[in-house]
């Protein structure tokens, strides 16, 4: 067991749907001895402590605390975060409809507030009189307001906006992140760095709290 070593890793936010966690809840693990390694996945964290659904920040010390406690000769090389964040949820159970509604109301209300965004930055720049003036400097004919430059522009419109998301009817076009992707991605860790400096603050007053008393 001296020689053994294994390798842990915990991302910056873990999802669990259950109070009573292991180790594989929460950390992904590797070590050459796979029987070690399977009985460090199952074992028990009492001392991460969650009692109803909400974010947590814990330490990767407690992690590391319970494992040497009941394999002190392993060595433990930590890849992963030092502070992380436990986000618990209850399990719910799944209802189609529901899901279907949900998927309806927001479809309707993107369709509407896009729409409704479209056209007003077409009232705003006036694109109905440049595209009449565009088309009678060009053709020396009066436009009936439909033309091709609005068919054209019509067209370009929706397919610059499946290019720019990269998504279409489910799928992505690109395996690149789209500009939603990394803007979503910079708010995740903003709000859980956010979190963790919070409780940083919050466990230094009491630090202070309790030295002073």
């Amino acid at each position: 067991m001296a020689t053994e070593t294994l390798y842990l890793k915990i991302d910056s936010n873990v999802l669990v749907h259950q109070k009573n966690l292991t180790v594989k809840d929460i950390a992904q693990t590797a070590c050459a001895n796979s029987s070690v390694q399977n009985k460090i996945q199952t074992l028990k964290l009492s001392n991460l402590q969650i009692s109803k659904p909400g974010r947590y920040v814990k330490s990767v010390l407690d992690v590391l605390e319970a494992i040497q406690k009941e394999y002190p000769s392993l060595k433990i090389e930590n890849l992963g975060e030092a502070d992380f964040i436990i986000t618990y949820e209850e399990e719910k159970g799944k209802s189609r409809l529901i899901g279907y509604l949900k998927t309806i109301l927001v479809s309707v209300l993107s369709f509407f507030g896009a729409a409704f965004s479209i056209m007003t930055f077409n009232n705003d720049v006036d694109i109905r009189g440049l595209f009449a003036d565009v088309y009678l400097l060009f053709t020396g004919q009066t436009s009936d307001g439909f033309t091709v430059l609005e068919l054209a522009y019509s067209f370009g419109l929706g397919i610059g906006i499946i290019l720019f998301f990269n998504h279409f009817a489910g799928k992505r076009i690109e395996t690149d992140p789209t500009p939603m992707d990394v803007q979503m991605h910079t708010y995740e860790q903003d709000v859980n760095q956010t979190i963790m400096s919070n409780y940083g603050v919050r466990k230094q007053q009491e630090k202070t709290t309790g030295e002073k008393r």
